[in-house]
């Protein structure tokens, strides 16, 4: 089994560590908050580091998953970074949702001191991560990737490499950008269905049978149409996975009008006091 290190035990970290535990692998946590590491070696075994580099020292493989750029800057290159523990030839896969520039700026810096970065955000939240069955879009080079992918199939039912660093995280704005727009049209549809006094659960359960079928219909209209929202992918962390896209876009050309708008429905949500709710409480923002 392989040696390796997870940074970051948030709701997706602690249970994909967890599984690299499970599958017999060596592993070394390292969380800003010790006291959830050492929550989670009291729970699964393993054992804490107290900074990135310490954890980063020694091992095959190093994983991460923080919340943000700066988050990810901080466990790699600042102060005590995993960056400054990794020998020659050890692979470092990110699965942080970031931008492809913080991709490829720390691509360029592991290149420099002889190990390799991949770039590897998830889909599949909090229950994915759970079970064990993310989709992990990965963007690098053939060779880490090889060695890395094996281990990410601990947690994960899809995992494949989509071209150079940085195409995992485009692949993962694309994604979010599909999200977005299907959530809306399902929020819209529901509104409108109360509106004209319908069944909604029985027109659900029939057009979930034809081509407006989608995995946010079938697995949040119900608590969208009882007005439960307090689970699930938080508004918050779809407004920062939106304003990567709309600002990847500005860079590239393309054309974003309905994540946009999406985008401004989610501050509204927010403003609502639904910043952490799920993102299918944009039915909220209908029907307030």
């Amino acid at each position: 089994m392989t040696k390796v290190a997870f940074l970051g035990l948030g709701v997706m970290g602690y249970p994909m560590a967890r599984h690299l535990q499970a599958k017999g692998h060596e592993v070394t946590v390292y969380n800003r908050n010790a006291a959830k590491s050492a929550k989670w070696v009291s729970e699964f075994g393993g054992r804490a580091a107290a900074t990135p580099k310490e954890a980063a020292e020694g091992q095959d493989i190093v994983f991460a998953c923080v919340g943000n750029d700066d988050d990810l800057r901080a466990v790699t290159i600042g102060p005590d970074g995993a960056f400054a523990g990794l020998a020659a030839g050890v692979v470092f896969v990110d699965h942080t949702t970031a931008s492809a520039e913080v991709a490829r700026e720390l691509h360029a810096e592991a290149e420099k001191r002889g190990f390799a970065f991949i770039d590897a955000p998830v889909s599949g939240g909090q229950a994915g991560a759970e079970n064990g069955v993310l989709t992990v879009m990965c963007g690098g080079d053939a060779e880490p990737f090889a060695r890395a992918e094996p281990v990410i199939q601990s947690y994960a039912r899809a995992c494949r490499l989509l071209g150079p660093v940085g195409s995992g995280q485009l692949a993962k704005m694309m994604n979010q950008i599909c999200i977005a727009g299907i959530v809306q049209g399902l929020a819209e549809a529901l509104h409108f269905g109360k509106r004209a006094g319908l069944d909604v659960e029985a027109v659900v359960e029939v057009i979930s049978k034809g081509a407006a079928q989608s995995w946010q219909m079938e697995n949040r209209y119900k608590t969208m149409n009882a007005g439960q929202f307090e689970f699930g992918f938080a508004v918050d962390w779809m407004r920062k996975d939106l304003g990567i896209c709309l600002d990847e876009a500005r860079h590239n050309g393309a054309k974003l009008p309905l994540t946009a708008l999406v985008d401004q429905f989610y501050g509204d949500v927010q403003a609502m006091g639904g910043k952490r709710w799920d993102t299918s409480s944009l039915l909220a923002r209908l029907e307030k």
